[in-house]
């Protein structure tokens, strides 16, 4: 009995102490939730940190600090020379580069931030219109910690398939994989909020071009697999029967969710190179603007055929803008070194055959017996 007691008073002391060390430490530093890069004068590179700086009451604030260097680990210095804390950033969940040195180049940046021991790779990666210090630095009248706020905003809508994922850990693999390029989100300020206003694709480690948060959708379908989403269609008024079109728009929308996907890449021609892509669609109508009959099975099934050939023609011209910008962001250079022994591949000669190659696409498309009729 006394041998517990000892043990007991020797525990409570210990989680006692620990708390006390975990407060004083927590007084000491500063956690750097949120990094943005931007080009800065005479080529130095401007880096602006987000910094969540903890009280001896346990309140915290958020502070925003600036500085310029010639290096990102130069300029994360100059900040900890501002603050009266010292910085540290194994709480940093986003990176953010503006649009301007984005197009100059993010792959220094990208392979410092891999191989520093102190960054997680599940952090995310984004690109902001314009520059990322005036984003972070607008005084939010609704957004208390902005570093918080865009982390949630891509995390969410990552997390719930309406923009492609974008950690560090697969930018990178992107970045060194030969036959795929980067794509991450780009967001902006629009007034008093934060939104995500589309894609931007790379080749190699320079931005190339941007997609719309509408396009964004064929990305992913190109590049990942769906188990769940929602998106929006249009499906032109004269592809279905008029006596159930009469009120509705030239093109009718069409309104899709809980979709899951399949695809299959095949080369068929290594000399072109020539690709079939055969796209499987499964979702549920939840939308559509027309007085149709869905109890008619010839009527389902016309609407999933002009369905499949909307998804498959809007996936043809985004994969059009993707080749004559030159970012393969839909992995094409994969399937052709994966199934070409001995094809001596490189970025260059890829990209020189990106521009031409042809992509036949079918996407059949189903609708599941659910949302606005059984």
């Amino acid at each position: 009995m006394k041998l517990i007691k000892v043990m007991f008073i020797f525990i409570f002391l210990l989680i006692t102490l620990a708390g006390c060390a975990e407060q004083k430490l927590l007084e000491q530093v500063g956690l750097t939730t949120l990094l943005g890069y931007d080009l800065g004068e005479n080529e130095k590179l401007s880096t602006t940190a987000v910094i969540r700086q903890v009280n001896p009451e346990f309140q915290s604030n958020v502070e925003i600090v600036s500085a310029e260097n010639e290096t990102a680990r130069g300029s994360r210095a100059e900040i900890n020379r501002k603050t009266s804390k010292k910085i540290m950033s194994g709480q940093m969940r986003v990176v953010l580069f503006g649009e301007e040195l984005a197009e100059d180049g993010i792959a220094h940046h990208i392979d410092t931030l891999s191989k520093n021991s102190d960054t997680s790779g599940s952090i995310i990666v984004a690109v902001v219109e314009g520059e990322t210090k005036s984003l972070l630095e607008y005084q939010f009248q609704e957004i208390d910690d902005i570093g918080t706020h865009i982390y949630k905003l891509l995390e969410q809508n990552i997390k719930n398939e309406q923009m492609i994922s974008s950690s560090l850990h697969e930018v990178a693999h992107d970045y060194y994989s030969l036959g795929r390029d980067i794509a991450i989100p780009i967001i902006k300020r629009d007034e008093e909020h934060v939104e995500i206003s589309g894609v931007a694709l790379f080749n190699k480690g320079k931005m190339v071009g941007k997609l719309s948060t509408e396009e964004s959708f064929y990305v992913k379908l190109s590049r990942d697999l769906y188990d769940s989403a929602m998106f929006e269609i249009t499906i032109p008024k004269e592809a279905l029967p008029e006596s159930q079109t009469k009120n509705s728009p030239e093109r009718i929308p069409v309104v899709i969710d809980t979709i899951n996907t399949k695809k299959q890449v095949k080369l068929i021609n290594p000399q072109t190179p020539e690709f079939d892509m055969h796209i499987t669609v499964n979702g549920r109508l939840l939308e559509i603007e027309a007085n149709m009959d869905l109890d008619n099975s010839k009527n389902v099934k016309r609407l999933e055929e002009e369905i499949g050939k909307s998804i498959a023609k809007n996936l043809e011209s985004v994969l059009i803008y993707c080749q004559d910008v030159k970012s393969d962001a839909f992995g094409l250079g994969e399937y052709y070194r994966s199934s070409v022994r001995h094809s001596n591949l490189t970025h260059e000669k890829w990209h020189e055959m990106y521009s031409a190659t042809k992509v036949n696409i079918k996407v059949d498309f189903t609708v599941l017996r659910s949302g606005i009729f059984e």
